[in-house]
């Protein structure tokens, strides 16, 4: 079905509605689902605990389940989109992703929040697995690494624009209407879900039953080399997610700034991101995946005792002191995915669940650990940072030095 010695863009449908570049920028969207449901309220989480009465451990939750079930509806959907193909499972996420969003603007108490997050967040996992799976679906050799590192640039500029955006909605109304502009963006792509067509032909598609497909996931589970890469390339999602829990907390409590401004340094630090991917591009060919590798643990490791030894100084020293560690985390989830990927010849929809899950879950622990009653939260974002990353050097010197065979990486 695909050709690598043209490095040419091959559809197993051809898109006659969104054509090749719609495609790319349909499946950019879909990336940028969970970083706009979780970045876009962020600067009104100070005030939504007055708002409806509630401890801030409470409106914590409401991301924290946010990103908790995220993780599920990747693990449920993902395996789903194998059997019954990419379009109605991916619709049916997006229905539910709409009709949450229109529910949280809704609530009337922290509860309900926490509640309609969850169906909101149960269809943003669906729709990422599945995005990531159509990666697989239509593209191959050195394109499909660019096409993932583009997806990848354009889906953190979600984290720059939202709490930006979400500030300046802070200014003229209140954290509603942040919910319903995320039930807009849900309409939007369901009307470009519409327009595209299925990628998974019936004879790709798992014959087996529902269980069966979901238990596909414990088959691309098995691939030790799949499962111990992932580990090592999502332990940075920990102390990323962390950051993003504890940001308005740091910036607006702890370092005294207004929404405004809080939001402007969040977005600086979300810029950077941008150029991991860019980074990643301009490495292949000129460093090998263990170097690459390499260079990421060890800026990793430096950020994190930059921010433990020096972070508590200033607003800016922070946001320098944490610049470095976003860099890296933004370079190596498309490197790693890529690789990931080619891990697997079928069973895709699992696979693209299995990477999003666990970079999922892992960053829903940062979340939490990031959340606790640190005497210092600065402090405690440092020790998260270096503790992750420590983790992931150790897994990987044990995998460099094991027999276990990974495809263009060992």
């Amino acid at each position: 079905m695909k050709n690598d010695n043209r490095q040419s863009t091959i559809l197993l449908v051809p898109q006659n509605r969104l054509g090749t570049k719609g495609l790319i920028l349909f499946i950019s969207l879909m990336g940028m689902f969970i970083p706009l449901s979780i970045d876009l309220y962020l600067p009104a989480m100070p005030t939504m605990a007055t708002y409806f009465q509630t401890t801030a451990s409470l409106v914590n939750l409401t991301l924290i389940a946010f990103y908790f079930f995220f993780a599920a509806g990747i693990l449920i959907f993902g395996p789903l989109s194998d059997k019954y193909g990419r379009k109605p499972i991916l619709i049916l996420c997006l229905i539910l992703y709409t009709a949450g969003s229109l529910a949280c603007a809704l609530s009337l108490s922290i509860y309900q929040l926490i509640l309609f997050r969850i169906v909101q967040s149960l269809g943003a996992g669906g729709i990422m697995a599945i995005s990531t799976a159509l990666v697989k679906d239509c593209f191959s050799g050195k394109l499909k690494s660019k096409v993932l590192a583009i997806i990848q640039a354009m889906g953190v500029i979600a984290p720059m624009v939202a709490p930006l955006v979400g500030a300046a909605i802070l200014r003229i109304a209140e954290w509603r209407e942040t919910f319903f502009l995320l039930a807009l963006i849900g309409i939007l792509t369901f009307i470009g879900a519409l327009l595209f067509e299925e990628t998974l032909p019936e004879t790709g598609r798992y014959a087996g039953g529902v269980g069966g497909s979901l238990v596909r996931l414990l088959a691309v589970g098995k691939n030790i080399g799949f499962s111990s890469f992932l580990f090592v390339a999502a332990m940075l999602a920990a102390p990323y997610m962390a950051y993003v829990t504890v940001s308005s907390y740091v910036y607006q409590n702890y370092f005294v700034l207004d929404a405004q401004t809080y939001s402007y340094y969040f977005a600086l630090n979300s810029a950077l991101a941008v150029l991991g991917p860019i980074l990643y591009i301009c490495s292949i060919g000129r460093l090998s995946a263990k170097a690459f590798s390499w260079c990421c643990f060890g800026i990793a490791l430096f950020s994190g005792l930059c921010v433990l030894t020096v972070g508590n100084h200033s607003p800016l020293i922070f946001l320098l002191a944490y610049m470095p560690f976003t860099l890296v985390e933004g370079a190596i989830r498309p490197f790693s995915t890529n690789i990931l990927l080619d891990q697997q010849s079928e069973d895709i929809g699992s696979a693209s669940s299995l990477i999003n899950a666990v970079h999922t879950i892992l960053g829903s622990i940062g979340m939490a650990v990031g959340s606790l009653a640190w005497s210092n939260m600065i402090h405690g974002l440092g020790i998260i940072m270096i503790f992750a990353t420590a983790m992931a050097i150790v897994v990987w010197i044990i995998l460099l030095g094991s027999k276990i065979k990974i495809d263009g990486l060992l």
